[in-house]
């Protein structure tokens, strides 16, 4: 009997836009032989059963998660997480599935919402030695003024909302100016805290990592080369961007980048699919950690696709092994 799977999208943020193009991909590559699958739309506006057919949208039942299909009860065996952003990307949704007692494709609560948080996710990434960049926390109800980052950090740096992807809000900053106030400002619009990093000089690679049959697998590696300053949203989602798989670099490089993904993939008790992003320091010839994506982007042109084609799997064979791995305790 095939498996019930609720390929889940939408989302409550800004990210959403981002969740309904990975659906499409991975809806168009789960294995419908193996798995019956059913879209579950969850947005501001409610939870909803998409039916493949068309027809009209109907509530799901929050109090366990199911659906009627032709007058049948549908009971998941198991969630295939396409949200970006809260609440499929933070720890909430995991933490309901958990109490419901069904498997999902992604990192548990914990770790969904630890990663979820840079600052965190970096903090105790170079707690377990994974070399990372100098940073400084901002609050919104207790910032004042950029004095403290001034003294403590050296420029350029990044200034970023601390949870949350995509790259909104985020900003470079080259100089101590006025242009750092604006920059704090724009990234305070879209989150209460707000991360400023020391900006390291190096390439910039990307490796998607996950778990099958008790192996963790790194994907090819990405190097992303941006149009703009930085790897920002345009660059990301809108052409400005041009991304290299697998990436031409040494292999003694490569090994570097794959060790350091493998190492924050344990330590952060990751599961499903997630992406790591690295800036490689020449001058220390040291990969650096920026952030882990535990639900990163599905779209054809997102990175994850590309680097499953240039290992040589189909995304089929790919969705299957995530999926399997959900069932595995």
């Amino acid at each position: 009997m095939k498996k019930r799977i609720a390929l889940v999208t939408g989302g409550y943020s800004g990210e959403a836009e981002i969740s309904y193009k990975s659906v499409i991909t991975v809806g168009n590559n789960v294995d419908r032989d193996l798995f019956d699958v059913y879209e579950i739309d969850i947005n501001p506006q409610g939870w909803w059963y998409l039916p493949k057919d068309g027809g009209e949208r109907q509530k799901v039942r929050k109090e366990d998660f199911t659906i009627t299909v032709d007058g049948n009860k549908i009971n998941f065996d198991a969630v295939l997480l396409c949200i970006h952003g809260t609440p499929g990307e933070d720890g909430k949704l995991q933490g309901y599935f958990d109490m419901l007692n069904i498997p999902y494709t992604s990192c548990d609560a914990a770790t969904s919402a630890l990663t979820f948080n840079k600052r965190y996710t970096v903090a105790v990434a170079g707690f377990g030695g994974i070399n990372v960049a100098k940073s400084v926390l901002l609050f919104k109800n207790s910032f004042t003024n950029a004095d403290e980052i001034v003294s403590s950090l050296q420029f350029p740096v990044f200034v970023k909302p601390n949870n949350g992807g995509s790259s909104i809000g985020m900003s470079k900053v080259n100089q101590p100016s006025e242009e750092l106030g604006a920059a704090i400002e724009k990234a305070f619009k879209e989150d209460n805290q707000v991360l400023v990093e020391e900006f390291i000089k190096g390439r910039e690679f990307t490796i998607g990592v996950f778990k099958t049959k008790g192996n963790i697998i790194t994907l090819p590696i990405t190097e992303v080369v941006s149009k703009n300053d930085f790897f920002d949203f345009e660059a990301k989602y809108q052409g400005k961007s041009e991304e290299i798989t697998p990436a031409q670099i040494d292999e003694s490089i490569a090994e570097k980048v794959r060790s350091a993904a493998k190492k924050a993939y344990q330590l952060l008790n990751c599961r499903g699919i997630v992406r790591i992003d690295f800036i490689y320091n020449e001058d220390k010839a040291q990969p650096y950690m920026l952030e882990i994506n535990t639900v990163p982007g599905q779209s054809e042109a997102s990175i994850v696709p590309q680097q499953v084609k240039a290992m040589g799997w189909t995304l089929k064979d790919f969705y299957t092994a995530v999926i399997e791995e959900a069932f595995v305790k």
